[in-house]
C-alpha cells in the first residue's frame, strides 16, 4: 500500500492509501509520525498509524469535553465512541483517570450538590440521575451519606416557590401532587409537606 498526504483546512492532514482517502489527522501528529509520500507500508504499519491517530483524537476530544463540564467515565466513553473506536476511547479515558481529570466520585458529588440545590430533586430522583450517568451504587451511597436530604423540606420549598399559583387552579392540588411525583417524591412525603403547610409548621 502506498501512502501519501494532503494538507486540508487549518491544521488538518488527510491521508491516502493507493490514492484513496482513508483518514484525517492533525499537523502536530503528522510532524511526529511523518511518512514521506510514495512510501510503501504494510498492514501492520498502517494499523499502528491509525491507532495512533485515533488515540490522539480521543485525547483531544476528552480535553475539549472536560473544558466544558465535568463528565462521568460512562458519559465520556459514549461520546468518544461516536468518533473513535472503543479501544482508543478506553485508552484515552485511562490516561485521563490516571491524571485525575476523570473521577466518578468527584463528578457524583458535584452532580448531587447541583440536583439538591438547583433542581430540588428527591433522593430517589437523584439516585436515578446518577445511575443514568453510569455511577456505581457504591459511589452513590458513599456520596449521599455526606448530604442531608429532607424530602419533605424540599417539597415545601418547591410548593412555595413554584406551585402556589397552580394550587389555585381547578384540580390544582392533584396537578401539583402529580408534578411532584414526577420529580421522584413519594406520595407520603408529599402529603406530609401539605400537612406541614396547612399547619404552618414551617
Amino acid at each position: 500500500m502506498i501512502i501519501r498526504h494532503q494538507k486540508g483546512r487549518g491544521n488538518k492532514i488527510h491521508l491516502y492509501l493507493d490514492d484513496e482517502y482513508v483518514i484525517t489527522t492533525d499537523a502536530n501528529f503528522w510532524a511526529d509520525n511523518y511518512i514521506s509520500d510514495g512510501t510503501e507500508v504494510d498492514e501492520d504499519e498502517w494499523q499502528e498509524l491509525v491507532e495512533g491517530i485515533n488515540y490522539k483524537k480521543a485525547l483531544n476530544k476528552c480535553a475539549d469535553l472536560l473544558s466544558r463540564r465535568d463528565h462521568s467515565v460512562k458519559e465520556m466513553k459514549m461520546k468518544l465512541q461516536r468518533t473513535v473506536d472503543s479501544k482508543s476511547a478506553q485508552k484515552a479515558i485511562d490516561r485521563y483517570i490516571e491524571a485525575g481529570y476523570l473521577d466518578d466520585e468527584r463528578f457524583c458529588r458535584s452532580l448531587v450538590e447541583y440536583l439538591i440545590n438547583n433542581k430540588k430533586y428527591s433522593e430517589n430522583h437523584i439516585r436515578q440521575e446518577c445511575y443514568k450517568r453510569g455511577i456505581s451504587s457504591d459511589i452513590i451511597n458513599n456520596v449521599l451519606e455526606d448530604f442531608y436530604i429532607d424530602n419533605v423540606d424540599t417539597i415545601v420549598e418547591l410548593i412555595q416557590s413554584k406551585y402556589l399559583s397552580k394550587l389555585q387552579q381547578e384540580n390544582g392540588t392533584q396537578k401539583v401532587i402529580a408534578a411532584l411525583m414526577r420529580k421522584g417524591f413519594s406520595y407520603s412525603d408529599i402529603k406530609s409537606a401539605f400537612y406541614r403547610l396547612e399547619k404552618d409548621e414551617i
